[in-house]
């Protein structure tokens, strides 16, 4: 069968989770998210966190509603990036329930409970790919303009 006609058979969420991407259904808005999350994405930005995607896990997950994963350019980064959103929120009242993986640094692990918090580092988001791996999950990849909206959250 031509790779054409495989193409014309398959439903559209079949053909993006055969790429490794999602259909465009489901989207979500920054503003669907509690301030913790907003405040995460936030602290994150400050440290210049790399390409951060909200997933939405409701409905598809039990022990968890939302993943927030971000990127470090270098372990440093990884670390300097969980540093700062376990301060915010520890700040705002919402401290962590663990924080694992955080010597090493290639994946960060900050749980929240209801959201948990991926800071990897480039090799190791590529490897685990939890994007694809949850690619049932509604996404937000969080763009500039998102940040710039959550630029309200800052401390004065």
């Amino acid at each position: 069968m031509s790779q054409k006609l495989k193409e014309k058979s398959l439903s559209p969420e079949v053909q993006a989770a055969a790429v490794g991407s999602r259909a465009a259904s489901g989207s979500i808005e920054l503003s669907e998210f509690d301030d913790r999350i907003r405040r995460a994405l936030h602290a994150a930005a400050e440290k210049k966190a790399i390409d951060p995607t909200v997933l939405d896990l409701r409905g598809i997950s039990s022990f968890t509603d939302f993943f927030l994963i971000v990127t470090g350019a270098n372990r440093r980064q990884a670390q300097a990036i969980s540093d700062e959103i376990v301060d915010q929120l520890k700040r705002h009242g919402s401290p962590a329930a663990r924080v694992e993986g955080y010597q090493n640094a290639e994946w960060i692990l900050v749980d929240y409970g209801d959201f948990v918090v991926h800071v990897f580092d480039e090799k190791a988001r590529g490897f685990y790919d939890l994007e694809r791996l949850w690619r049932e999950a509604r996404r937000l990849d969080v763009s500039q303009d998102d940040l710039t909206r959550l630029s309200s959250l800052r401390e004065k």
